[in-house]
């Protein structure tokens, strides 16, 4: 499969409307190309699974042929037939796995591409929203979840239906008579078992719970250790646990008492009516009512087992296929999100000058309760420093957010170039755009392979003109292997103020018409403080810029300082100015304050 047509086959599950339908009808579109593979692999498995049923049957036939002193001829016949079940089972079970594996494989494949995808077009509110580690359990746990499902459902699934319904086919060519039989006692007995491992599952969920119970205490203990320390506690601590662990063993004695009865309980009921499914056989025979033989006996009785164990084995699966029907409504609900960014169809631009005209632009966050921004008016030519000055809550990072277009106003217009905002492609907007954050975002991997993240071939001159013009070219050339040198997760090998560089570094090296600086100082000390105010200095010329600023030190030289409170504009200016005015921005400064 291609690129394209995985991508064409993502776009169909996309577009898909999952709400209020049943999971297994969503998992059977999901399957739409993989239908024909299961076909196939259901028919393999039939096949060699085929001696599990038949193997009742044949010892039947040969215990007749003793019993009645009937012609070797039919031993043979009967030995052959077995041999030749039994061999198939190694060809037909690889075409069985290899299948399978091939249709749960492509799905899997299907499912985390159509998630990537997804992912691209949500909103950055709905991340604000989403926890990342939940979008992570939906990635993997939600996708293995399912597949465990599909798997689950034809090796234990299809092994339990075709062992029921061959045992039943065969009972009723064999042995009509005692159909019936099978038909009263199998549902009962299958009732009775499970009510019993009802009442044991429910024990193990208590179990379970005091076992958490003591999780969460350890985790408590451990956290409270410097507290209970530092007072003396230490006695109290060990008498909390103790207490705790005395509540677990009395919870695992009971358990393993339930579980000793429950289980001999479990072993005398399946026990009973697999000799009253005897006994009633063997009276059959004896009697010659229904025409069994001594071989049937043996027959309906391994089918009585056959059939009940399948049963149980269908009933096991429960919580599988529940746990599998919840990550498909999981999936559903980010497949159907309306919480998504429209660029389709929108002006694509190949042409940034970077002018911004903010008019009566108006935005409330959805669980906000007043507006972040309210009828904000403000414009900016290109080339143009504009920094972003007020106490938290004031509206700076949202007015960056709108200017990157992660959020729309909720009411009023924004402009680009003279263009509103509302009928671009923003993501080719993106393309003219950098973004320095408070905290550098690094993937694990190399200097270089950051640095050009999304770029193709770039020469090597260009990466050192901008390693030094962030600073960074010095500490990078010190690493035992330089620009290949591993910046390891989340650049943990690197300090804060050389991973601001690197930041700094892949802003210049896409030479963007307009770049975002998000108080990118804020988190680190003076010296380094010093050497990234050179590099945003070389960053910044030539270019449209919105700082929003931590420290006021480091937006002095701004072309103009917008100074906000509660979403709208109390002072502008240069720094100059304002601190002639003796307002608002001049008290921040008197101490440089971090805002």
């Amino acid at each position: 499969m291609t690129f394209l047509d995985t991508a064409v086959e993502n776009q169909v599950v996309l577009e898909r409307r999952y709400q209020g339908e049943h999971p297994f009808r969503t998992l059977w579109f999901l399957a739409a190309k993989e239908r024909w593979k299961f076909v196939i692999a259901s028919l393999l498995f039939l096949v060699k699974h085929s001696p599990v049923w038949v193997l009742p049957l044949l010892t039947a036939n040969i215990i007749n042929v003793v019993v009645g002193q009937l012609p070797l001829s039919q031993l043979w016949a009967n030995m052959i037939i077995l041999i030749v079940l039994l061999l198939q089972n190694i060809p037909m079970h690889f075409l069985y796995a290899r299948m399978l594996s091939q249709a749960v494989r492509s799905i899997e494949l299907n499912l985390r591409s159509s998630l990537v995808q997804r992912f691209q077009l949500l909103s950055i509110d709905y991340y604000k929203r989403m926890s990342a580690g939940v979008l992570q359990t939906k990635m993997v746990r939600d996708v293995e979840t399912i597949e465990t499902m599909i798997r689950q459902l034809f090796d234990s699934g299809a092994a339990a239906v075709s062992n029921m319904v061959g045992a039943l086919i065969i009972t009723a060519i064999r042995t009509p008579i005692f159909l019936l039989f099978f038909l009263i006692v199998v549902p009962i007995s299958s009732f009775l078992i499970t009510s019993l491992r009802r009442v044991l599952m429910e024990r193990n969920q208590k179990f379970r719970e005091y076992i958490e119970r003591v999780a969460a205490r350890t985790s408590e203990m451990t956290n409270m250790i410097p507290i209970s320390r530092a007072h003396g506690l230490e006695e109290n601590e060990i008498h909390r646990m103790e207490f705790t662990f005395l509540n677990l063993r009395e919870a695992g004695l009971k358990l393993d008492i339930s579980n000793a009865i429950f289980g001999s309980l479990l072993w005398v009921s399946f026990n009973l009516f697999s000799g009253i499914c005897l006994i009633a056989a063997a009276w059959m025979a004896i009697s010659g009512f229904g025409g069994i033989t001594p071989g049937d006996v043996v027959m309906v009785t391994s089918y009585f087992t056959s059939i009940s164990s399948a049963l149980m084995a269908l009933l096991s699966l429960t919580p599988v296929i529940i746990k599998g029907l919840e990550s498909i409504r999981s999936l559903g609900e980010v497949f159907q999100s309306p919480d998504i960014e429209l660029n389709l169809g929108k002006h694509k631009l190949d042409r940034v000058l970077g002018g911004f005209e903010f008019s009566e632009v108006t935005f409330r966050y959805p669980d906000g309760g007043h507006a972040a921004v309210h009828n904000f008016n403000l414009h900016i030519q290109p080339g143009e420093t504009i920094a972003l000055v007020g106490p938290s809550g004031a509206g700076k990072s949202t007015i960056l957010n709108l200017a990157i277009g992660f959020i729309r106003p909720t009411s009023g217009k924004l402009f680009l170039d003279g263009q509103d905002m509302d009928a671009l492609d923003l993501r080719s907007y993106r393309q003219f755009v950098s973004v320095v954050p408070q905290e550098t975002v690094l993937f694990e991997g190399t200097i270089r392979e950051n640095i050009l993240y999304g770029l193709d071939q770039v020469e090597e001159d260009r990466i050192i003109v901008a390693l030094q013009g962030a600073n960074a070219f010095d500490f990078v050339m010190q690493l035992p292997k330089g620009l290949d040198s591993p910046v390891g997760e989340r650049g943990s090998k690197l300090s804060g103020g050389q991973r601001q560089r690197l930041a700094i570094t892949r802003a210049l090296i896409r030479n963007p018409r307009v770049l975002i600086l998000d108080e990118a100082t804020s988190s680190v000390d003076t010296e380094t403080e010093s050497y990234i105010q050179q590099a945003l200095a070389n960053l910044m010329v030539g270019r449209t810029t919105l700082v929003a600023a931590h420290r006021l030190s480091t937006i002095r030289n701004a072309d103009r300082i917008i100074v906000l409170d509660g979403g709208h504009i109390i002072e502008q200016g240069t720094h100059d100015d304002l601190i002639s005015k003796a307002g608002f921005y001049a008290k921040l400064n008197q101490g440089d304050k971090p805002q």
